[in-house]
């Protein structure tokens, strides 16, 4: 039988740490990863987890490949302290890592909820993310943000779904989405010339649009209304993070 690893990063995650084990407590290692939480996310998690690291954050990529490594066994299974395993995917990835898959990771779908409501439209009804995967074959790409594993071998998809509990409150969203502009920021920089009011102003309005109209948020009523306007938000404050960036660095 081959052995599965289940990794959880946190930082502050009190109120999501000890359902998020619970949903992985099939994995015959269960190692968190904390930022040093200021909260009890180590005090609860410590008589539920294997093994309890710690590390300074600097980005998701980099806290993640950090720890990859130093998991005991060869199947890694990745778990934001957001995220909860249902019992229909349990029983998939236990099938999938005994079946002698030539496969070296698996895209696994979530439904997303947010303020409390699901999510199906706003952009997010295609949200998928590769969380299980061979530890020797895969990490993550080095990007500040959104960053995704890149793998020696194919990358196949499971079926069944990760439930996805995202933000309880709009601030909360915003707070994230505007620590994501910073670091996205730093990626642009090389990418982006000049900043022009097409950035400032004509991709933030195309970026609700996008996600209101064309990806049918509208939908979702006054939850997908706020992650239209935000991720029109996060695109303006990219660029002005960006300027203010330069500005700061000019000689």
């Amino acid at each position: 039988m081959e052995k599965l690893t289940a990794i959880i990063p946190t930082g502050n995650e009190e109120h999501n740490i000890v359902a998020a084990i619970k949903s992985v407590d099939f994995a015959d290692e269960i190692m968190v990863v904390d930022s040093f939480s200021k909260d009890a996310t180590v005090q609860l998690a410590t008589p539920l987890a294997d093994t309890i690291l710690q590390r300074e954050y600097e980005n998701s990529a980099s806290q993640k490949n950090w720890a990859i490594p130093q998991a005991k066994h060869k199947w890694i299974l990745l778990l934001d302290a957001d995220e909860r395993v249902t019992p229909e995917l349990k029983k998939e990835v236990l099938s999938i890592i005994n079946s002698n898959t030539d496969y070296s990771g698996f895209w696994i779908k979530r439904q997303n909820y947010f303020m409390g409501k699901k999510v199906r439209f706003s952009g997010w009804q295609g949200d998928r993310v590769i969380r299980l995967f061979i530890r020797d074959k895969c990490k993550y790409e080095n990007k500040h943000v959104h960053a995704e594993i890149i793998s020696d071998g194919k990358i196949g998809s499971l079926n069944n779904i990760l439930m996805h509990n995202t933000f309880k409150t709009k601030e909360a969203y915003l707070k994230k989405l505007k620590r994501y502009a910073r670091w996205q920021a730093k990626d642009y920089e090389a990418r982006i010339p000049t900043i022009t009011f097409f950035h400032t102003l004509i991709k933030p309005t195309f970026r609700f649009i996008k996600h209101y109209i064309l990806q049918l948020g509208f939908f979702d009523g006054y939850a997908g209304f706020i992650i239209s306007l935000y991720q029109a938000k996060a695109v303006w404050m990219r660029y002005t993070f960006l300027k203010e960036y330069r500005d700061a660095n000019k000689d």
